[in-house]
């Protein structure tokens, strides 16, 4: 995958692997998949294309530059990348460009609830999309926070966490969050209520921050969501045990749909301590993959009829069976992580590189290779096969997009 990323997209953000080109971001590349590769290069002792990369990373990457991006995908992907490449190599540089980054991206936060805006001007800081949603509010807290810890400046750990709160106490009076909401104003666009993309991360980093920072803060709010989740939300049916959507408001549940986004679930319900839950899902999103050779974005899990037909090489499914099976040492979730890695060789190998998929019914590729394929998909394949020592979930914590951070013990 990453030989057919240097052959054919090179310092470019993204390889587009069937019509051997590339794909950049906005008008000019930020070395999407260098940074999102480079820490999986280190802990699989890929010296040599680690040390390729860093070249290309200090030689070719800056933000100052006059682009509006998307604050919480370059949060995760460049800003998450730099951080984890700085404690994992210890390069002053990585942290240099992560500040220069942290700081441009800041400006979001500027809006009258503090919760941010969706994307931002590197250059001059100019915001739009004020109508912006949980996951892309919420999944900013372990960047931001781990730039406060590492650079000692507490303005993105304030505002990061005055962010999420601010998400968490407009819940209803059931304890959901809905799908949309006006950063502005502070009202919600949007009350569907789900674990899905726009939602998802925002739970995740609830947890993950309570982990990360020992802030229990964090462990509180998460708590307080996850149980009425739980309450309405949770759907066990005669094909498995699901996650519905619902309605915020009244706990309604309005659609039986579940995709390859929601199998991240089990992996952060077993960071909360629930692994009865945990192994429950776990066992559907199993199925939802194994009944279609490889799982779809989205189906109906009562009628298994699917409702997004395409695979673009996602990780959630693979990084929830790791978790498992680094929890329980239960060989069958290893045995999980086989089918999974022998399905994205079967279906989504090309001669150059690895490719998505149109339609798991049909199998027909298409020309994508998301730079998370190589930080999450790839990492956690081989971190559910790789020795326990290759990284210790008691010292690290994963961003979403796969990038450990180290936990930074307190000075007595």
């Amino acid at each position: 995958s990453w030989n057919a990323y240097k052959q054919y997209a090179w310092g470019q953000d993204q390889l587009k692997p069937l019509s051997k080109t590339f794909r950049n971001w906005y008008n000019e590349s930020l070395l999407m998949t260098p940074v999102d590769a480079f820490d999986t290069m280190i802990l699989m002792g890929l010296k040599d294309e680690a040390n390729e990369t860093k070249e290309l990373i200090f030689n070719k990457l800056f933000f100052d530059k006059n682009i509006s991006v998307q604050n919480f995908e370059i949060t995760i992907r460049l800003l998450g990348g730099l951080i984890s490449a700085y404690q994992l190599d210890g390069d002053n540089r990585f942290l240099d460009l992560a500040e220069d980054l942290g700081t441009r991206l800041l400006p979001v936060f500027n809006s009258k609830t503090g919760m941010p805006y969706r994307y931002v001007n590197l250059q001059n800081g100019e915001l739009r999309d004020s109508i912006n949603n949980p996951a892309e509010i919420g999944t900013l807290m372990l960047e931001f926070g781990m730039l406060s810890k590492l650079t000692g400046n507490s303005v993105y750990y304030d505002k990061a966490k005055h962010a999420i709160t601010e998400v968490y106490n407009r819940r209803s009076k059931i304890g959901l969050v809905g799908t949309q909401i006006n950063v502005e104003t502070g009202e919600w666009a949007n009350t569907d209520s789900h674990i899905s993309g726009m939602i998802d991360s925002y739970y995740e980093y609830l947890i993950k921050a309570y982990l990360l920072f020992d802030d229990s803060d964090f462990k509180t709010m998460y708590d307080e969501n996850i149980s009425a989740v739980n309450k309405y939300l949770l759907d066990s049916t005669s094909t498995g045990v699901w996650y519905a959507h619902a309605d915020m408001n009244t706990g309604e549940k309005t659609q039986t749909v579940f995709g390859a986004l929601d199998a991240f679930m089990p992996g952060m319900l077993l960071l909360g301590e629930d692994l009865k839950t945990t192994e429950k899902i776990q066992e559907s999103c199993y199925k939802m993959w194994t009944h279609f050779g490889i799982e779809p974005e989205e189906f109906n899990y009562k009628t298994f009829e699917v409702t997004a037909p395409y695979y673009i090489l996602r990780p959630e499914n693979i990084e929830s069976a790791f978790y498992l099976y680094r929890a329980t040492s239960n060989p069958k979730y290893l045995e999980m992580g086989k089918t999974f890695f022998d399905s994205i060789i079967k279906y989504c190998r090309i001669d150059e590189g690895y490719t998505s998929l149109k339609s798991v019914l049909s199998k027909e590729k298409m020309d994508s290779m998301e730079s998370f394929y190589l930080a999450e998909t790839l990492k956690y394949l081989y971190l559910i096969f790789a020795p326990e020592e290759t990284l210790d979930l008691q010292k690290y914590v994963f961003n979403t997009e796969a990038h450990p951070f180290k936990k930074i013990e307190k000075s007595k």
